[in-house]
């Protein structure tokens, strides 16, 4: 018995002197807990809106206090004709807006009925069906208010327009999400055990007394995944226009570059990453783990990141493929060109440099 109880001892004693194996016993499920509990939510919380009161009476402003009430917004007041709307709806600065008409209590004082125009950005379909739904139960509360101070039944009537996809197709937020995922986890998977492989096989030697400087040696890594990445990016594209029905509205040509500018950069991160490593094993899983969950979580690919605590948004702006997937839906679904995108493109492409660099002198031309 005291053999195993000094066994048991010394178990313990490994684990508590090895920092690793804490942080995976514990920090890694706090860190899950934390990030899905936050992360993993269909509610919708503090969306722009813009609200539009052409009415400003006693009507108009009881539902903006009932929208503001409900905390799910975060309401812009403004007196904009549909033109701008739509304008402000391109520059992604609001996913819904509500406009309520002229004359809004006199019609339902005369006329006993009123209509209130929602418009929403269904570039999300699942988003903007939240977004209504939740905007017209807020107009339905109103209406059961006022049963109680009219005797003849009213009726107001939300007239919903879906913007870019007026169908709700659930391939104008899939396929976007999908090109992003696939594109960084193939091309951080495929480079980062590139010079992995090199050390382990023991043919680092013969490249690092080649003549060649490291840095050609890198754009040889890279070069091979590049031209296979945007074979594979063609595919997609072909297959979510034949396959899916998904018109890209967009500059074919722009998507193909900007595209091209994000393939760069996960083949910097996954340089880096066999750069810093000496196994494919742990390769392979600092790409999959590094690059999978980021992409699911931390992109808007499937859950909003306005639902994130300040922090989590915070963290995902250093996340390339969230800045690809706002440019792939911008240039697919909404049909815009690069002016609604530069500061989007500046940011990866400053991504880019930074981490071509930083693999470029993590790269060792020594072995010991």
């Amino acid at each position: 018995m005291k053999q195993l109880l000094a066994f048991i001892k010394k178990e313990f004693y490994h684990v508590f002197r090895d920092w690793k194996t804490l942080l995976l016993l514990f920090g890694l499920p706090i860190a899950q807990i934390v990030l899905f509990g936050f992360a993993l939510s269909n509610e919708v919380k503090n969306t722009k809106i813009v609200v539009c009161d052409f009415a400003k009476d006693a009507g108009s402003q009881r539902i903006i206090q009932m929208l503001e009430i409900s905390n799910n917004f975060e309401i812009e007041k403004a007196v904009l004709n549909e033109n701008e709307i739509e304008e402000t709806f391109k520059e992604g600065k609001i996913k819904l807006a509500v406009m309520i008409p002229e004359h809004f209590s006199e019609d339902l004082s005369h006329l006993n009925k009123a209509q209130i125009r929602i418009i929403a950005d269904a570039s999300d379909p699942n988003l903007a069906t939240t977004l209504t739904n939740y905007v017209t139960s807020i107009i339905m509360g109103y209406q059961k208010e006022l049963l109680g101070t009219f005797s003849i039944p009213l009726q107001i009537n939300p007239e919903i327009r879906m913007l870019y996809n007026p169908e709700l197709k659930g391939a104008t937020n899939f396929v976007p999400g999908v090109m992003a995922l696939v594109l960084l986890l193939v091309c951080v998977l495929m480079t980062s055990v590139s010079i992995v492989k090199e050390k382990e096989m023991g043919t680092m030697e013969v490249l690092l007394v080649s003549p060649l400087h490291p840095f050609r040696v890198i754009i040889a890594k890279a070069l091979p995944y590049l031209a296979l990445s945007i074979i594979n990016l063609s595919v997609i594209i072909l297959l979510s226009v034949t396959l899916l029905g998904l018109q890209i509205n967009g500059s074919l040509l722009l998507l193909f570059a900007i595209s091209i500018l994000f393939i760069l950069c996960a083949l910097s991160i996954g340089l880096l990453i066999s750069n810093v490593t000496q196994s494919q094993q742990v390769a392979m899983l600092i790409s999959l783990l590094g690059m999978l969950l980021p992409t699911l979580l931390l992109t808007g690919f499937m859950f909003p990141v306005e639902n994130m605590p300040v922090v989590l948004q915070w963290i995902s702006n250093i996340v390339p493929s969230k800045w690809y997937y706002i440019m792939i839906k911008s240039i697919m679904i909404k049909g815009l060109g690069f002016s609604a995108i530069w500061k989007e493109t500046l940011i990866l492409f400053g991504m880019t440099c930074f981490l071509f660099i930083m693999s470029i002198k993590k790269f060792k031309i020594r072995l010991a």
